[in-house]
């Protein structure tokens, strides 16, 4: 009997836990403006560098909370490209009300997601861009789950963003950890962390741990992650994400030929801070 009991109080403190993120976003629910997505904020957030500001290539990776309840636990994330010298920009994503799931379109490259503000995962600009958009269009024709998508665990958009960027090494780009569908590897067991250094272990997406110098190290249990990030001087909780005094993801250089006067983005602004 006493066995029984610690089990049960072992399992009410790992819900607990698990859920203390998310039960104090939704008391805050200031993310969202919106209770409908008819109605919800679209525009752009202006981080993006126009195309007349911008000619050399550019490669963006966002994330901005689920619409609706979803986004207490998780954020929604998608990749964003202009060619060198485009004049536009397109959009790769993958949304669960259409049938054919995967998505790439010219679109806005930083718009809300349906009242949530974006915030930028990673950018990358110049002639590593321009190797990375050449090999996008081949890789996400081979994306194993075109037509499926489901929230928890997934495959859902978080799923499809992970595997791009594991398809293509030089977007080395580590995922917020309530990015939930991140850790979904189908039948797999073992795959390469999206950051690029480092390996995990996914039963299903429901429950796996993941070690990797981008990432640090993450618990994952039913979709929830927590977690330590050495790198970035940083936790993981549930719900609430990254919480982390430096971004380990590629940013322009402010001083780089490349970029010209782009912005470098600092601990303050990282999104894995703020999400």
């Amino acid at each position: 009997m006493a066995k029984i009991k610690r089990c049960l109080l072992g399992f009410v403190l790992t819900l607990a836990v698990l859920l203390a993120g998310p039960v104090f976003l939704a008391a805050c629910a200031s993310f969202q403006d919106s209770n409908s997505w008819r109605t919800a904020d679209r525009s752009s957030a202006a981080i993006a560098p126009s195309p007349e500001q911008e000619k050399s290539a550019v490669v963006q990776v966002y994330a901005a909370r689920a619409f609706n309840w979803r986004g207490y636990f998780a954020v929604h994330t998608w990749i964003s490209t202009k060619a060198a010298g485009a004049g536009q920009y397109y959009v790769h994503d993958v949304t669960g009300w259409r049938y054919y799931s995967v998505q790439s379109r010219p679109g806005v490259p930083d718009r809300a997601w349906f009242g949530s503000a974006p915030a930028l995962i990673a950018d990358i600009r110049g002639e590593k861009a321009t190797r990375i958009i050449e090999q996008l269009d081949e890789v996400i024709d081979r994306y194993p789950y075109p037509t499926q998508y489901k929230a928890w665990p997934g495959p859902n958009s978080n799923t499809f963003v992970a595997w791009v960027i594991r398809e293509i090494p030089e977007l080395e780009v580590a995922l917020p950890s309530h990015a939930i569908g991140k850790d979904y590897l189908g039948e797999d067991l073992f795959a390469r962390v999206p950051g690029g250094t480092g390996y995990q272990l996914s039963l299903g997406g429901y429950f796996g741990i993941l070690a990797g110098t981008r990432e640090g190290f993450e618990l994952n249990i039913l979709g929830l992650s927590l977690g330590v990030n050495p790198l970035g001087l940083g936790i993981k909780l549930p719900g609430v994400g990254d919480l982390a005094l430096r971004n380990t993801n590629p940013m322009p250089d402010v001083t780089s030929p490349e970029t010209g006067a782009a912005k470098t983005v600092g601990a303050g602004q990282s999104s894995q801070k703020t999400l």
